[in-house]
Parts: C-alpha cells; structure tokens; sequence
C-alpha cells in the first residue's frame, strides 16, 4: 500500500481522485449503452457487426472500472496508479472521439463528449506540476 511522505493530500489529488472516478462510470455507462444499441442494424453495421459492437462495449466497461477502482489508488499517492490511469484515459479519448465522431447525428452521442471531456480534464489534472510532486513524493 502506498503511504504518503510528506503529509496532507492536497485538495488537487482529492479532485483528481473524483474526477477518475467519474471518468471511470462514465465509460461504464457508454459500455452499457452500447449494448443496448445491438437491436439497432445500422449500428451493429458501423461496428463492422455484432462481435465488433459487442467488443467495444465490453472494452468501455473494463477500461471504466479498472479507472473507478484505481482512482482510490491516486488518493494514496501512488504513481502505478497514476500510469496505469493516464494509458487508460489515452483510449478512453481513442474510443470517445470514434463513438462522437461517427454517431454524429445521434443525440445519445452527447454523453461521449462528456466523457471525453472529462477524460482530458483528468490528464491534464494528473500530469500538473503539483500533482507530479505529490505522486513522486510518495512510496510504493
């Protein structure tokens, strides 16, 4: 377990630690959302069929709650934590912009945008010069 060097933690990483988890069920919920989307034929044709939809849903899902879980991981400080997340949110962004970009026309698409908004709010977040320090002033 990572234990915290030098005292406090500063209110950024608690932000930092919300915000995961936030990012974390948001792609949960678009994981869900995708397989609701199996009955619709053009969807599952843009996916390049079902096992394609279906893949991308359960990816979304995996990559949401290993974020949700490793978001306590930040609140201690640890920078295993920290880099597993930022790959994750990396393709997060990936799959958010494809979904956003090819469902365009779609009013459900706006929860991708959310996402991907709070995606990139959470690697600029981690990656701050104060949140640097923290992570690197910790023990793992």
């Amino acid at each position: 377990m990572s234990e915290v060097v030098h005292g406090k933690r500063p209110v950024t990483i608690t932000l930092i630690g919300v915000v995961a988890f936030i990012a974390g069920a948001l792609d949960m919920i678009s994981g869900v959302l995708l397989f609701f989307r199996l009955p619709n034929d053009e969807v599952v044709a843009r996916f390049g069929g079902s096992g394609g939809l279906i893949s991308a849903a359960i990816g979304s899902i995996v990559v949401g709650l290993i974020t949700a879980v490793l978001a306590g991981g930040l609140l201690r400080g640890s920078n295993t934590a920290r880099l597993i997340i930022t790959v994750l949110q990396m393709l997060s962004i990936i799959g958010s912009l494809f979904l956003a970009v090819a469902y365009m026309s779609d009013p459900s698409v706006a929860g991708e945008w959310i996402g991907l908004a709070f995606s990139v709010l959470l690697l600029i977040l981690l990656w701050t010069p104060k949140a640097s320090r923290f992570f690197v002033g910790t023990v793992e």
